[in-house]
């Protein structure tokens, strides 16, 4: 808490370390009310997004059975006529926070408060439209129940390592979602 009038520190005025510590990654048992959370989630982004727009349900919580953090990953591919930064600024005043603004993606969450994760927690990956690398690496888990028990076995062994750091946590991951997206590529174009 702050002292200014017992109001708890704003999220934009935390560092990176105090946001980590506020919000660790935490991975529960799967939730069969996840899809049904992207589904009212995906209801409420429709109005807010170009007509064109398309919607996926990425991320672990999108793979059939496998622990994962609690955070409903959503992709919004727009047509590549469509300006992203005025996109952004439109969920920016319907709930969501721009976390990363970068030229070809923007990165918006919902959810995090000043004390902790809300009930329900969204990572909205805003983009033009792609080959779907996510799309593609969802789609291989869910047809590779194997390899989905690999990919849960290997965050359930970084989880407590990383904890408190989400992007060395990510960066574990990396050469095994990059491997397996490679190959659902492949299959693709076989």
């Amino acid at each position: 808490m702050s002292e200014f009038c017992g109001a708890p520190k704003q999220l934009c005025d935390m560092t990176v370390e105090e946001l980590w510590q506020l919000f660790p990654i935490m991975l529960t048992a799967h939730n069969a009310a996840w899809s049904d959370w992207y589904a009212q989630e995906a209801a409420r982004l429709i109005p807010l997004l170009p007509d064109d727009t398309d919607l996926y349900h990425i991320g672990s919580t999108a793979v059939a059975g496998i622990w994962a953090k609690p955070i409903i990953d959503i992709l919004a591919e727009i047509d590549s006529s469509c300006d992203l930064k005025s996109v952004a600024a439109t969920l920016a005043r319907n709930g969501y926070i721009i976390m990363f603004a970068g030229d070809a993606r923007i990165s918006l969450n919902k959810g995090y408060t000043p004390d902790g994760f809300a009930e329900r927690v969204f990572h909205l990956h805003l983009q033009h439209k792609s080959e779907k690398a996510e799309v593609l690496f969802r789609d291989y888990l869910n047809a590779h129940p194997d390899v989905a028990r690999e990919y849960e076995q290997l965050k359930l062994r970084l989880w407590k390592q990383f904890e408190h750091d989400r992007d060395a946590y990510t960066a574990a991951k990396t050469e095994f979602v990059t491997k397996y997206t490679n190959l659902a590529r492949r299959d693709k174009t076989e």
